[in-house]
């Protein structure tokens, strides 16, 4: 009917009105944003117009060009809080925190019980790392709200942040009761429960990873006509699937299960990326290697690689931790030799930085320029391990001089492998690089942020996971001052030992 009214009269203000927010309803934003944007074109200072149009624009993620619209609503009427909060809301997806922060301040003044204002301040005051304030704002929501599991969510989130762990298992807990629709509160306490150690629970919530849907998670979820494997069924003569699903670090660390799905009687087809396809050919108890984009052989299960400690029913004490597993090619090991020359002095392998696009990679990614405060300036010669360096630490690598880089050779992880077999230590952020290392039975030192994956736990200089690794933490939330220091002061010690020539 109101297609119909629209094809008589293309100018029915309340015809293309109506029809913006049945869409917006749908969920069919663009089209909201259509009607909704001839409406205002017809009247440009109906400030409820102006408002459904700027909504229906961020909530298509058209933010910037919503932004006018959220700005003209609120001359049209300034006294409409939800105009203020959403106006903030797209803001501060914008990254323009310090601004959005003032818009829900001002729907908070006028609405003093609007629990969403209060929640989105936390979560915007969060992301300006103003902890305590977030916490604050996030109480304040649930003060006016009991029953509100998203601001219990929020408060878990930041609870998580400031290492008060059980404080945030105990928030993603109650959103969970109280309904909360998101597994990423399920996935949240997952992370909270390994990180405690408590793998019962956890690595069965940590299959919640598959569902949480929220923009930049990295884990893909493959699709096959097989059944998942997860420790029930007996794989004796049967072939399974292994795919690698997350990063390369985490491919390297979990990639030891499968010997032991060999050992149940299984032949193993094991699927990786390209970088990493010639150093898993050393990975014992694979049968058939499997570059990831090439066409799959048949097989009667499969698993995602970090569902195995789970179908092996993982325990802190029960990790399979013998040793090393992956092994460099002696040919590649006698190539990085002679490419090296004859060491005249330890050799230190270091890497400081990741180049992913990991939205946690500030906590795992240090500037050249404070991780040189780690090493002493004499008595060791220092290997970059990373093959790409990135732009802001160009300058000052160039500068510092002191690190040999061979990035255009590390073709893939044969030659990083080779290359880490070459030095006497390696020194590294929490990338993919210590896992290499560690993987290869490496003595490895690892720097951490003051919440550290959940796989490094919170305390302990040790890892139950590589026999070689030693942890190294900041003791304050992004402060690496103490950790650095204690890393020098390790390789001063290590200096005075010396370390086996090669």
């Amino acid at each position: 009917m109101l297609k119909r009214i629209i094809q008589v009269d293309s100018k029915c203000l309340p015809a293309l009105h109506i029809l913006g927010l049945i869409r917006a309803a749908q969920g069919k934003f663009n089209d909201a944003a259509d009607f909704l944007g001839r409406s205002a074109r017809l009247s440009p200072n109906d400030a409820s117009i102006r408002y459904n149009l700027a909504k229906a624009l961020s909530d298509c993620g058209r933010d910037e060009e919503s932004v006018p619209h959220h700005k003209k609503a609120i001359e049209c009427n300034p006294k409409n809080p939800e105009a203020w909060l959403n106006y903030g809301k797209t803001i501060s997806k914008l990254n323009r925190h310090q601004e959005a922060l003032i818009f829900f301040e001002k729907s908070i003044f006028l609405n003093p019980f609007y629990v969403e204002a209060y929640s989105n301040k936390g979560n915007t005051l969060h992301a300006l790392g103003r902890y305590n304030e977030a916490l604050d704002s996030h109480k304040q929501a649930i003060l006016i709200d009991e029953s509100n599991a998203m601001a219990y969510y929020n408060l878990g989130v930041t609870l998580q942040e400031t290492r008060r762990i059980d404080e945030a298992a105990i928030s993603f807990k109650k959103a969970i009761e109280l309904g909360f629709s998101s597994a990423s509160a399920s996935w949240n306490l997952a992370l909270c429960n390994l990180i405690r150690g408590n793998f019962e629970e956890g690595l069965i919530q940590y299959e919640q990873r598959w569902n949480r849907g929220e923009v930049g998670n990295s884990i893909e979820q493959r699709n096959f006509d097989k059944p998942i494997w997860l420790g029930a069924e007996s794989l004796q003569d049967k072939t399974i699937l292994i795919y690698c699903e997350q990063g390369l670090g985490d491919a390297l660390q979990f990639c030891r299960y499968v010997k032991s799905v060999s050992d149940l009687g299984a032949k193993v087809i094991f699927e990786a990326p390209q970088s990493l396809v010639g150093l898993m050919e050393s990975l014992e108890g694979i049968s058939q290697l499997v570059t990831k984009g090439d066409r799959l052989p048949p097989f009667d299960y499969q698993c995602p690689l970090l569902s195995l400690p789970l179908a092996f029913g993982t325990r802190i004490n029960t990790i399979p931790n013998n040793g090393p597993y992956l092994k460099s090619e002696s040919r590649k090991l006698s190539e990085w030799q002679t490419r090296l020359g004859k060491k005249t002095k330890p050799r230190i392998g270091v890497a400081w930085s990741s180049v992913s696009g990991f939205k946690g990679d500030s906590k795992r990614s240090l500037l050249l320029s404070d991780f040189v405060r780690a090493l002493p300036d004499e008595k060791f010669e220092y290997v970059c391990l990373q093959k790409e360096i990135k732009e802001c630490d160009k300058e000052f690598f160039r500068s510092f001089g002191k690190i040999h880089f061979y990035g255009d050779h590390l073709k893939d992880f044969t030659d990083t492998a080779a290359l880490v077999e070459c030095v006497d230590l390696v020194v590294s952020t929490c990338t993919s690089i210590p896992h290499l290392s560690a993987a290869l039975g490496k003595d490895t030192w690892i720097l951490l942020s003051y919440v550290p994956d959940w796989r490094w736990f919170m305390q302990g200089e040790s890892s139950p996971w590589y026999p070689s690794v030693t942890l190294f933490r900041q003791d304050k939330l992004d402060d690496w001052n103490k950790a650095l220091h204690s890393v020098k002061e390790n390789l001063m010690t290590f200096s005075s030992l010396g370390a086996p020539e090669s």
